[in-house]
């Protein structure tokens, strides 16, 4: 396997390979870091590269080998991947993407990283984040701005551009990101990813609280659906004091993926009134989907949730995690800034989070119908780098809310959905769908998204970057 195979090999795949003995978890990192060294400059995927401590790690792992079953090992040991800068990493920088922050050390790992260092990953670094995670497009002022390695004229997305970058580049196999208004499948459908946001209480915030009216999760990143249920296994389970929880499933999200799902109703939709359609090379891509599904026997209706009503509340909500920071504003960008003014009163925020779940309501209704929607990622291809930066705040949330409209109303019903690569435009940018799902149903989605890879693969497919 030449080294170009084996870095955009799956994270499964890896870790395969490391327990027969073909490659070592030390080999693998070296590699990975070479490549970050040589392309990261270009791409802006990382803030922090921990090389030294990942090599210790690797290094350890590898010696740990020699003395162990392959059936003993945890399901990633040895594989490379890294973290997204939103979360703690105990002893390395947590900036949050304020520049003002690069010095700041965490005094912790998250509950999530904890569940990674367990599964046996080895942690290269802290991946790029836009400022305190608020755009879908990853330019904070003090870094490079990440860029998409299919268009580097292109955003990567946001808010977990680095990570998308980065895996979609092969500087990692796998990423974890979080997702709280469409912050994994945005840099997904951007990069050309799998992209999954889990249920509301199926990642732990743990050993943090939730301030943002459980909108926002963890999840899984990768190029395909078996690496990204298998991270989902790891990331998933309750922890003591949680504010929201599931039950276990009854199986393993990887184990889950097969036999294929029996014939599922399926609601199709182009476009999410009042916010408008799709642009075309989107529309064209979920009729597509459509079509493959109808073919493997499922059943689609065309039909739409009621979202009316969800964007005021959701932005108020969006807007006071600007201002709940307790940052000083001279140390945020104009944009942050103004969005914390814009977020009002306590009282506000609890008006807006009681509107919004009323129209969650709705939405999870919707879901007593249908066993999936499938609908648009992202409302049109990913924007230039910088092409928003001079506008004024007002034009830049106009610009935001009519690109991923297709992403909140999940956040905020609580729904599991997931990004699923679709082709490319015809300026070579990837075209996305997504699939939402009945509450607690990430097998349903992983299972048709698994029949859908393996009708079509998309994981053979690197960027010329």
């Amino acid at each position: 396997m030449s080294a170009t195979d084996l870095v955009f090999a799956s994270a499964l795949t890896q870790a395969q390979l490391i327990r027969q003995g073909q490659v070592s978890p030390l080999a693998l990192t070296e590699l990975y870091l070479r490549r970050i060294e040589r392309l990261d400059p270009q791409l802006g995927s990382f803030f922090t590269v921990a090389a030294e401590q990942a090599i210790a790690d690797a290094r350890t792992k590898t010696e740990q080998l020699a003395g162990c079953a392959p059936d003993e090992l945890p399901p990633f040991f040895g594989v490379p991947t890294a973290i997204k800068d939103l979360n703690a990493v105990a002893g390395w920088p947590q900036s949050y993407g304020v520049a003002a922050l690069k010095e700041n050390l965490a005094q912790h790992d998250d509950g999530v990283v904890a569940r990674m260092r367990a599964a046996g990953f080895v942690l290269l670094g802290k991946t790029a984040t836009p400022e305190l995670g608020l755009t879908p497009y990853t330019e904070p002022l003090g870094w490079p701005p990440t860029r998409n390695p299919w268009n580097l004229a292109h955003t990567s997305g946001g808010s977990s551009g680095g990570a998308a970058a980065a895996v979609a580049a092969g500087l990692l196999p796998i990423a974890q990101g979080s997702d709280g208004g469409g912050s994994i499948r945005t840099p997904a459908a951007c990069c050309g990813l799998v992209g999954l946001k889990p249920s509301r209480g199926r990642v732990s915030h743990a050993p943090v609280g939730d301030v943002l009216g459980g909108i926002a999760t963890d999840g899984p990143l990768g190029r395909t659906v078996a690496d990204v249920a298998a991270l989902l296994d790891v990331l998933s389970g309750y922890v003591t004091g949680d504010p929201y929880w599931l039950e276990p499933p009854e199986v393993p999200f990887l184990a889950a993926l097969q036999p294929p799902p029996g014939p599922l109703r399926i609601a199709v939709s182009t476009e999410l009134p009042p916010l408008g359609a799709a642009a075309e090379p989107q529309a064209a891509a979920v009729r597509a989907i459509a079509q493959r599904l109808e073919k493997l026997g499922h059943i689609l209706e065309p039909a739409t949730p009621n979202c009316t009503g969800l964007t005021a509340p959701f932005t108020r909500i969006w807007q006071a995690s600007a201002q709940g920071t307790g940052l000083p504003p001279a140390a945020l960008s104009p944009l942050a800034r103004w969005l914390g003014e814009q977020a009002g009163s306590v009282g506000d925020y609890l008006r807006a989070l009681a509107q919004m779940q009323i129209v969650a309501r709705q939405i999870v209704g919707f879901f007593d119908t249908y066993d999936l929607l499938l609908w648009p990622s992202l409302l049109h291809a990913p924007p230039l780098i910088g092409a928003w930066a001079e506008l004024a705040p007002t034009a830049t949330l106009a610009q935001i809310i009519g690109w991923i409209a297709p992403g909140p109303p999940a956040n905020a019903s609580g729904l599991p959905a997931i990004a699923l690569p679709a082709g490319f435009d015809a300026a070579g940018l990837p075209l996305s769908v997504q699939l939402v799902g009945k509450p607690a149903a990430e097998a349903t989605l992983l299972a048709i998204a698994a029949q859908l890879e393996a009708e079509q693969p998309w994981h053979s497919k690197h960027p010329p970057f």
